[in-house]
């Protein structure tokens, strides 16, 4: 029992000292996971299961992890699987289905449809702006799992609801639940180089220059999803005039106002931007919508919008919920209120009983320490907000209960699968898998500067969370960095900025637009949908950071104070 629960340190090259042959053996969990999901198209919660059960395998019988080792490091995973992760998400949709229980999503279904019948615009409205709207506040699956119902009540069909929910999913990641991400890669960063500029504020000034590139293209793209080239060519000013104030409000904020304050700012006037615009344009052709090339209406559409009219009132309590969750997460990540929140009772950090695991360099691993923030949880904090919404909404307390066991019913399948993944990804780093993966990818040198951004788009892609990418391959960025003489604040930066482009292909986000959908089991289908997307705009991404990392673009890279 003993050597069960031995203490273990992590090796990146255990096969025959080569960390080449040893990551053969690492990528086994990654590929498993992938060709299970989108070759096998079995459901995403098994696949995630029997990923674990590799990545079991080959970090007790290849990495000689101990047993009980190995499965403490999953049961953490799992454990963060759904705190804070699930925990959100699950209070998230729980508000949502106050809205829905209460008659007031199609108020706010209907309100979104009078500024516009077009579905590709309503696309940009929804998925976009709103969807970074919720991406800011929460994150962590949030914005697919709302924004893809409320397509769907606008008339998409199930598959492309998701596509466009998960595409436009990926501009505002980086800098979600209120610069989450960016704030770990700051954490993780610090100490594994020698450079003052390894801050939350100079890494998101950074993405800051890298993001909104993908921010002009996204709405380009959903327009292009759902109704091809003659989308794009009638209702290109929308989606430019969308990304251009997106990106240029990402870029100010995250520079020169706040970088968790980024995509808030950013959403609300790309928001204001489109509306004004639709006062004096709109396509010069609608598509037909109730014709079998395109998705039909909704029973609340076009025609239902004229004949029931909301009063400003009910159009007031719909919005409500939003403008409740905004007020609460902005009085929650006040300075001195957010300080206090992070100190004990409130918040408390413990090691995992019994995990013990040492990193290469000798030292413990930060991982292994579990911080339970019960209280400013995002999570908790959308508690809040439902019980709040709920008075707003005249939702009884019965029915409120109700909806909240529904939630949990509707995201069975989702939440064993965030929590396998999320255990999966820990046994991954744990063992040491990960590193060896990133070392032989840093074995390319100056060549790793195009590769840095395919790095954090593997870890958002396997833990469905540009934070936890970050937490594990930003101190790997920087080091490689200092390794291969190349910039380290442009490396850190590159994987959350890659990393974002990983979210709509990871299982979790699958398993999530999937079950709101009514597509559980099809995640493969949606997978194969965006997948190339995913890709197209990655490399455009890695081009981007390469240029930065060269005399063309080294501008735009913060110069050491």
């Amino acid at each position: 029992m003993a050597i069960m629960f031995d203490q273990f340190r992590i090796v990146t090259d255990p096969v025959g000292d080569s960390v080449a042959v040893s990551a053969v053996f690492a990528v086994l969990p990654l590929l498993t996971l992938f060709v299970l999901l989108g070759v096998v198209r079995m459901r995403a919660w098994l696949a995630g299961v029997i990923s674990l059960l590799v990545a079991l395998v080959v970090a007790v019988a290849v990495y000689a992890m101990p047993v009980g080792q190995a499965v403490l490091s999953a049961t953490e995973g799992a454990a963060f699987g759904f705190f804070p992760i699930l925990w959100i998400v699950i209070n998230a949709i729980w508000v949502y289905n106050l809205t829905v229980v209460s008659g007031h999503f199609d108020v706010l279904r209907r309100s979104m449809e009078r500024v516009s019948p077009d579905m590709r615009i309503q696309a940009v409205i929804v998925a976009f702006c709103f969807g970074a709207l919720l991406e800011a506040l929460a994150g962590f699956g949030t914005p697919v799992a709302v924004t893809v119902v409320m397509l769907m009540a606008l008339g998409f069909r199930p598959i492309q609801a998701a596509a466009v929910a998960l595409i436009a999913n990926t501009a505002p990641v980086a800098f979600g639940a209120l610069a989450t991400p960016i704030t770990t890669l700051g954490t993780v960063t610090s100490g594994a180089a020698d450079d003052p500029r390894l801050n939350p504020d100079t890494l998101g000034a950074m993405v800051g220059r890298q993001t909104p590139v993908l921010a002009v293209v996204v709405p380009l793209v959903l327009v292009a999803v759902i109704d091809g080239k003659r989308g794009v060519k009638q209702t290109w000013p929308v989606a430019l005039v969308a990304g251009v104030v997106f990106a240029g409000a990402q870029f100010v904020a995250s520079n020169y106002i706040s970088v968790p304050l980024t995509d808030i700012i950013a959403a609300l006037l790309a928001a204001a931007a489109v509306m004004l615009l639709l006062r004096r344009w709109r396509p010069v052709e609608s598509p037909n919508l109730s014709t079998g090339e395109r998705p039909a209406p909704a029973s609340g559409s076009a025609v239902a919008v004229a004949e029931k009219r909301d009063t400003r009132a009910e159009v007031a309590r719909a919005y409500a919920p939003y403008l409740v969750i905004i007020v609460i997460f902005s009085i929650a990540n006040l300075g001195p209120i957010k300080a206090a929140l992070a100190e004990a009772p409130w918040t408390v950090s413990f090691g995992w009983p019994g995990l013990d695991v040492l990193g290469a360099n000798g030292k413990p691993l930060a991982s292994t320490t579990f911080t339970l923030g019960w209280l400013p949880a995002a999570g908790t904090l959308m508690i809040l907000a439902g019980l709040i919404t709920a008075v707003l909404l005249r939702v009884g307390a019965r029915e409120a209960l109700r909806a909240y066991g529904r939630t949990y019913v509707e995201l069975r399948h989702a939440i064993v699968t965030v929590m396998a993944v999320l255990a999966l990804a820990y046994v991954l780093n744990q063992s040491g898998q990960t590193n060896t993966l990133g070392e032989f990818l840093a074995q390319a040198g100056g060549f790793f500067v195009f590769l840095s951004s395919i790095l954090g788009w593997i870890g958002v892609a396997v833990t469905g969370s540009d934070t936890s990418a970050n937490a594990l391959f930003g101190a790997l960025q920087v080091q490689t960095a200092a390794d291969a003489g190349l910039d380290p604040v442009l490396l850190a930066a590159a994987n959350s900025s890659g990393g974002v482009l990983g979210k709509m292909i990871s299982p979790q986000n699958l398993a999530i637009a999937a079950s709101a959908v009514g597509m559980a089991g099809k995640e493969g289908d949606i997978f194969r949908r965006v997948v190339g997307w995913s890709v197209a705009l990655l490399l455009v991404m890695c081009v981007l950071v390469t240029l930065q990392g060269t005399p063309v673009l080294d501008w735009m890279v913060p110069a050491t104070p």
